[in-house]
């Protein structure tokens, strides 16, 4: 299983809702895309509060590297992606992500 982690240190101006929204654009994705397993996308909870300004993040969890690139392929992906660059500070330097090997 891959495990594709997505850090967002968004602009101060763009609200929860409109956050939310482009969070739904890539859950909705689940079942359409071979593969994709899960999504899971929210604001940090964390007691440990050293975020760094990524209070934003998902997590999305694919069979195998084949469907992990199916997924950067996808135009609602992508589309969805470049809503992420733009909602964030500094556009991509606003983003982290990190693809882990996490066999099952």
């Amino acid at each position: 299983m891959i495990r594709h982690i997505v850090l967002l240190r968004l602009r101060p101006d763009v609200t929860e809702a409109e956050i939310g929204a482009v969070f739904a654009e890539v859950h909705a994705l689940q079942g359409s895309l071979p593969g994709l397993r899960r999504v899971m996308s929210g604001r940090s909870e964390s007691p440990e509060r050293i975020e760094r300004g990524y209070l934003h993040g998902m997590v999305v969890d694919f069979d195998d590297w084949a469907a992990l690139a199916r997924y950067q392929t996808d135009p609602r992906h992508q589309a969805s992606g470049a809503k992420f660059v733009a909602a964030c500070q500094g556009g991509l330097d606003g983003i982290l992500v990190f693809d882990l090997d996490a066999a099952d």
